[in-house]
């Protein structure tokens, strides 16, 4: 069976398998990146405030996070899940291992380990900010709310999207080692046609060419999004 066969939507194509699996890329790596936003957003928030304490608790996370290997987060997150969910369900008589839903827990871990990357874009992206204005609206007495509502959250977004398109594409990688429990994504989906066809050059560079795509259609939309939102402001020479 020739490439074109192998990988097209006929009787004994993969391509249908193929195509599902990089829609499961893409769901999984979004749902990760969004977990990753949120836990970012409110570690920059705890790295900026007066408690000793919260700063602490974001520093202790970025580098926990960041030192530790990407995988042995992913087993951490599925097997003490897994372990949790077995031990509830031996309560109403169920017997051996019980299995945590691979998507969820896939998604919480990338979303765990891109919140300390993308903390650290937002944390920037507030210390990049002219400090006059803030200065000026406080001066002017504008409450907290209203001054990181309109001038802090807008101007640092700016500044935030090229280290947010980087830790995107992080993630599009990372999501490729969700494949190690099961879940069916591009590379897992490339590993089963692989061993059934013995032809696993065909699928891995299949899989590269996905992969590169996403990246290309996604950093478009990134730069897209960059030159709308630098429009009006003034670049120094």
């Amino acid at each position: 069976m020739d490439y074109l066969q192998l990988m097209g939507f006929g009787p004994n194509g993969w391509g249908y398998g193929m195509l599902a699996a990089t829609g499961m890329t893409v769901a999984v790596a979004l749902c990760g990146y969004l977990i990753g936003s949120i836990l970012g957003s409110l570690g920059a928030a705890a790295a900026f405030s007066r408690f000793m304490l919260l700063r602490g608790i974001a520093g202790f996370y970025t580098t926990v996070l960041r030192g530790i290997p990407d995988l042995l987060v992913i087993y951490l997150f599925y097997f003490g899940s897994s372990s949790v969910i077995s031990g509830v369900a031996a309560l109403f008589g169920a017997e051996g291992f019980v299995g945590a839903p691979a998507f969820i827990t896939g998604a919480m871990a990338i979303g765990v380990v891109s919140g300390a990357y993308q903390m650290q874009v937002f944390r920037g992206a507030v210390l990049a900010l002219a400090k006059g204005e803030i200065e000026a609206a406080r001066a002017y007495g504008m409450p907290s709310f209203l001054l990181f509502r309109r001038i802090i959250l807008p101007q640092a977004a700016r500044f935030a999207i090229p280290g947010m398109g980087n830790v995107w594409q992080l993630v599009l990688k990372e999501s490729a080692l969700i494949s190690v429990i099961g879940l069916v994504e591009i590379m897992r989906q490339s590993q089963i046609g692989a061993g059934s066809t013995r032809q696993p050059f065909s699928f891995y560079l299949t899989a590269a060419a996905l992969y590169l795509l996403i990246t290309f259609v996604s950093g478009r939309g990134f730069r897209l999004a960059e030159r709308r939102a630098m429009r009006g402001v003034r670049r120094a020479a």
